[in-house]
């Protein structure tokens, strides 16, 4: 019958693999998100004042 390792017999390449997926997911997919969020919603204020409202200004 096949083994089942517990969590401790893993070993350390389990612990090594998940500080690797944390170290680029907190290091590269989270900027880029906060980037493109950030852009988008640039983006949407810009297109709304090209078409919709108007530049800014003093409202008079």
């Amino acid at each position: 019958m096949a083994e089942v390792k517990s969590e401790n017999e893993t070993g350390s390449g389990g612990k090594r693999r998940e500080w690797l997926a944390f170290l680029f997911v907190t290091a590269v997919v989270v900027p880029l998100l906060t980037i493109a969020v950030v852009g988008g919603y640039g983006f949407v204020v810009w297109m709304l004042q090209v078409f919709v409202l108007g530049p800014p200004g003093h409202g008079g």
